[in-house]
């Protein structure tokens, strides 16, 4: 597991932080997402990276060893729910974004599933505990959730909001039943 002393960082920042485009973007992506702080888009952004690189290494590969790494390749963001389609290619892997990869967060999903009013509200619902994953707590909205797990999301068994969930109005918000 290593030293916990020697931990290293998972992501790596801007090489020039003040550009005002990406400062834009970065404070956008924030709200829509609901993040804590821009760590976590650049974590998010440091992953997508790196499995674009693993995708630009294959392509100088021997075609027999590229067929296999890049169905091997393929076939995880498939699983993860990064990739839509299972027989994507090599260009589809080069063309993700960090969007497609801040999608698959648990905090992301609890809010589109409507189990949370809003974006920050699900991420308060997980840190909390009232999410749960096939009946277990979880409680890192960063959670990555795989493409299989995506029907297990509900409400922990004890929680509160299991009896009185938030359901949706005719305009489009979400409320919450009085018993």
């Amino acid at each position: 597991m290593g030293d916990p002393r020697k931990s290293r960082r998972k992501w790596a920042g801007p090489g020039h932080p003040w550009i005002k485009v990406n400062l834009d973007r970065e404070q956008v992506l924030i709200g829509k997402y609901g993040l804590r702080n821009k760590r976590e888009l650049w974590l998010a952004q440091t992953i997508i990276r790196n499995f674009r690189h693993q995708a630009r290494s294959l392509l100088g590969l021997p075609p027999a060893e590229r067929a296999v790494r890049e169905k091997q390749l393929i076939a995880k963001l498939y699983r993860m729910g990064i990739l839509d389609k299972e027989n994507a290619t090599v260009d589809d892997v080069l063309s993700l974004t960090e969007e497609s990869y801040l999608e698959r967060r648990l905090q992301t999903i609890v809010y589109r599933k409507g189990l949370a009013r809003t974006i920050y509200q699900a991420r308060q619902l997980i840190v909390h505990g009232h999410i749960a994953l096939g009946g277990k707590r979880v409680t890192s909205p960063g959670y990555i959730v795989q493409r299989g797990e995506e029907d297990m999301i509900d409400y922990y068994p004890t929680s509160p909001f299991k009896q009185h969930p938030p359901t949706q109005t005719s305009g489009g918000e979400v409320n919450v039943q009085q018993a």
